[in-house]
């Protein structure tokens, strides 16, 4: 809109003798309730003028109208100057941006970005928590490349560690050979099963020793099976042939579950980064804080950096013995990204339980020096809450991912049956609908909300074709793919159209605001501006829909105009929706 900015500028100069820049003249959209598409902030005029806000605007209004021939009209509501434009503009807008096949396509920004997503321990299946944060990381990559940006998505696998060598020691204790093969168990649960199978057997070990008099802390410390598992971790960093072998056969079992996990989400990664692999890392950060009198050493030879100055407090970097923590490995592997790949800017999307450790994570760098520290973003997400006895869960204490996918698609396949919508349909395309809808349904819920919010998720509510879910604007894409099967060509060329419905204007006014609706996603690191804006895109097409006749237009003119803003509506729809990693149906 910078021929209204221009035209506002030079109204004021003429009506009081005022010059004023571009980013003095803030323009907004109109409030839904008033008549008009572009709105005026006149209340800092008022000084220039010396008269009420009213006035002010309703002198400039008078000036734009006579002056610009896009222009059709305005209204004044106090501090607010409510701009019409003409149908002309809106239908040459139409043509020139939106019906073109490369409309919001972005050049390259000469910017590159890491997104850090997924994360999972290979002592477990994905849940619940990993959903959102697969589905958060994805889209966000997403949206940012839709932005222009060169995107590296990276999956910092957390595969070493004591609760690793829990599920390697029961499987050796219990699990009398079996392999994902001869149970035809996914590798992740056959894993995961072995993990709380040594929980079992520690707290039944606890109990047996605080019978014999221990308290409850000596029996955490000296259950035998807690003890194998700590000389098991030992003989792994020695690396002991036997253990490492057993290691990498069942982190191996888990990855090919994790896969097919992550296939059925449908999410992917660039770049594939280990933690038995970067927990040496940050040892030379740590004797360059040292140097440069970042970090201090205490008594004992542990190391620390003082952050009470900043608000925060005194964070331990190196252990007595030498050994590294989480924020030693975290400091060095950040580093390695960045010698990996140089890029503008590094996001982690981890939930708010880790806020303070990203804090510090950063803080260190900066005092550090390390120039790319600026780049770094932690994406906080809030935790995911079911209503009570909606998902059942594998183990009693949290919704497996698999479990959430097979629900969601059963759910998809009960109401969309109870609709009635699956005739003619195969059995394989049943499958590939119900997994589309399901999937759709679960995106959508958990990404309609801003990442900061904590959210509850109900199965049922997301797969309602008629609400704000995803369903609905799969169905709206279907219904208008269904509308262009029927029609008989049409093509691209420009009709000459001078008066445009109500309905038909609005639906091209929320189009054209889908290059700025990507910029301000991307921007803001949140999906849910995506999802919010093609629900209403939905929106306004039903509307459309059902107050305008498309194929049976009154005329030959209209019915090729309304079929060329119902494709765009479409390609609007299916690109919205895939920057959410939400396939959309050609019918349902």
């Amino acid at each position: 809109m910078d021929f209204i900015i221009e035209a506002a500028v030079k109204a004021v100069k003429t009506l009081y003798q005022t010059e004023l820049n571009d980013a003095d003249v803030n323009l907004q959209p109109t409030r839904k309730e008033f008549e008009g598409q572009i709105t005026i902030v006149t209340f800092p005029f008022t000084r220039f003028s010396r008269k009420s806000p009213e006035q002010t605007g309703a002198e400039i209004g008078e000036v734009l109208k006579n002056d610009v021939k896009e222009i059709a009209g305005f209204n004044v509501i106090k501090g607010f100057l409510n701009i019409s434009l003409a149908d002309s503009y809106w239908v040459d807008k139409f043509y020139n941006e939106i019906l073109p096949d490369d409309f919001a396509d972005y050049k390259p920004n000469g910017k590159k970005v890491m997104v850090e997503y997924s994360s999972p321990n290979t002592n477990k299946p994905l849940h619940l928590g990993h959903v959102r944060n697969n589905l958060l990381g994805y889209s966000v990559a997403e949206i940012l490349k839709a932005d222009g940006y060169d995107v590296i998505k990276s999956n910092l696998v957390n595969d070493r560690g004591i609760h690793i060598c829990k599920s390697m020691l029961a499987w050796q204790k219990f699990g009398n050979g079996e392999t994902p093969e001869s149970t035809g168990e996914k590798g992740d649960h056959l894993v995961g099963k072995y993990y709380v199978l040594f929980d079992k057997e520690y707290k039944k070990q606890i109990d047996e020793l605080k019978s014999f008099g221990q308290t409850e802390e000596e029996a955490k410390k000296n259950a035998p099976i807690i003890k194998e598992a700590q000389e098991m971790l030992q003989q792994w960093e020695a690396g002991n042939e036997a253990v490492i072998n057993l290691w990498k056969t069942m982190n191996l079992w888990v990855y090919d579950g994790f896969g097919k996990t992550y296939e059925a989400l449908g999410v992917n990664f660039d770049k594939f980064y280990y933690e038995s692999e970067t927990y040496l890392l940050g040892k030379d950060i740590v004797e360059e804080g040292l140097e440069r009198g970042v970090f201090f050493e205490k008594a004992d030879g542990s190391v620390w950096i003082d952050l009470t100055a900043d608000g925060l407090d005194q964070k331990l970097v190196r252990r007595s013995d030498g050994t590294s923590v989480y924020m030693t490995q975290d400091l060095g592997t950040a580093e390695e990204k960045y010698k990996n790949f140089h890029m503008d800017e590094s996001i982690y999307v981890v939930g708010n339980e880790q806020d303070y450790h990203f804090k510090v994570l950063f803080l260190i760098l900066e005092k550090l020096g390390k120039s790319w520290a600026k780049g770094l973003y932690h994406l906080s997400y809030g935790m995911v809450d079911l209503p009570s006895g909606k998902m059942k869960s594998r183990e009693g204490t949290v919704v497996d991912a698999d479990d959430l996918i097979a629900e969601m698609e059963q759910t998809a396949k009960e109401q969309t049956e109870a609709l009635g919508k699956v005739e003619n349909y195969s059995e394989a395309e049943k499958t590939e609908l119900y997994h589309t809808i399901g999937m759709g349904a679960l995106k959508y819920f958990l990404l309609k909300v801003d990442p900061k919010k904590r959210l509850l998720f109900d199965p049922n509510e997301s797969v309602d074709f008629q609400g704000h879910t995803g369903p609905f604007i799969q169905y709206t894409h279907a219904r208008i793919r269904s509308v262009l099967s029927r029609a008989e060509g049409f093509g691209n060329q420009k009709i000459s159209i001078e008066l445009l419905d109500v309905v038909e204007r609005d639906l091209i006014l929320i189009l054209s605001q889908f290059p700025e609706t990507i910029s301000q996603a991307a921007s803001s690191h949140s999906p849910a501006v995506i999802a919010n804006y093609v629900y209403e895109v939905a929106k306004a097409f039903n509307k459309f829909y059902h107050e305008k006749s498309i194929l049976q237009a009154e005329d030959e003119t209209s019915k090729q105009f309304r079929l060329q803003l119902s494709s765009a509506t479409a390609r609007v729809i299916k690109k919205a929706m895939r920057l959410l990693g939400i396939e959309v149906p050609e019918r349902m």
